[in-house]
């Protein structure tokens, strides 16, 4: 699969660069930014994949964050997708903000006309770590998962979904419980159908009560004045008490004052990659 750069900045010695591939899994071309650490000049380092929220493409986590000197400090390769294939010609997949472009939700589309490219699940659990491995000076054995809003649920249903597939995971502001939220609703009944079993398949707080994996340490940071967490889109207790329950230990810091915004995750960034280079330098 042919890369084809399209940015590189030099940045806390090492690169921050965006590259562009023809997609098999969403027949399309996509982009994604990765950062090199000066580390990774010298030898293979871990990866942490970045999991952005509705309407934001590659360049949101790689411009607004702050993540580059932690990540240069603790030699991690940080990857940030997009959030959706792009240019597909779908009827009605730019009419709204929150489904179709900029808001793939991190599913296996099954409905048409969306199940030919919306595959978004697949191509972070499967094509994009090959990519990065083929490509990239990575070890392919440490690799952790993060993200925000809808990439926070998808940062969580990767995690849960499959087991010792990453050492880690953290998320800010979730959507923990996405078949209970109107976000939810409206994408998975676009894409998934109309059966909430379906639905369940990838629900963070559903697939938690059934985990049955290698112990993961999750951590989530919520910011207390964020406008979605008023308005029941996110949900972080019903997820909280389902990993009581089961007794899976979450972190969950709620951050008085703050917001949904990038502001917010700039703030708190430097407390999850320290969280993941803990698993992934062990």
């Amino acid at each position: 699969m042919a890369l084809k750069e399209i940015s590189s900045n030099k940045c806390f010695g090492g690169f921050q660069k965006v590259f562009e591939h023809d997609s098999s899994e969403l027949k399309c071309k996509m982009k994604f930014g990765i950062y090199l650490p000066p580390k990774a000049e010298t030898e293979k380092c871990p990866v942490l994949y970045w999991l952005s929220g509705l309407t934001c493409t590659e360049q949101n986590f790689i411009t607004k964050a702050s993540f580059h000197q932690a990540a240069a400090e603790y030699g991690l390769i940080v990857v940030a997708p997009d959030t959706s294939p792009r240019g597909c010609n779908i009827k009605g997949e730019d009419e709204s903000w929150d489904f179709g472009t900029g808001a793939g939700f991190y599913v296996d589309a099954t409905e048409e006309p969306w199940k030919t490219n919306y595959r978004m699940y697949s191509y972070i659990k499967d094509e994009l770590p090959r990519l990065i491995n083929a490509n990239f000076a990575v070890d392919p054995e440490r690799k952790s998962i993060s993200g925000h809003s809808m990439g926070g649920h998808g940062a969580l249903i990767l995690a849960l979904k499959n087991p010792g597939k990453y050492k880690s995971v953290s998320a800010f502001a979730p959507i923990c419980n996405p078949i209970q939220c109107p976000w939810g609703k409206k994408a998975f009944s676009g894409y998934l159908g109309s059966n909430v079993v379906d639905w369940e398949l990838y629900d963070a707080t559903h697939i938690v009560k059934s985990y049955q994996g290698s112990p993961l340490d999750i951590l989530i940071d919520q910011g207390k004045d964020d406008q979605f967490l008023s308005a029941g889109q996110l949900l972080p207790d019903n997820f909280i008490a389902a990993c009581t329950e089961r007794k899976i230990p979450v972190v969950f810091r709620m951050q008085q004052g703050y917001d949904h915004s990038y502001f917010f995750i700039a703030t708190f960034i430097n407390d999850h990659i320290r969280h993941h280079a803990k698993y992934l330098n062990a």
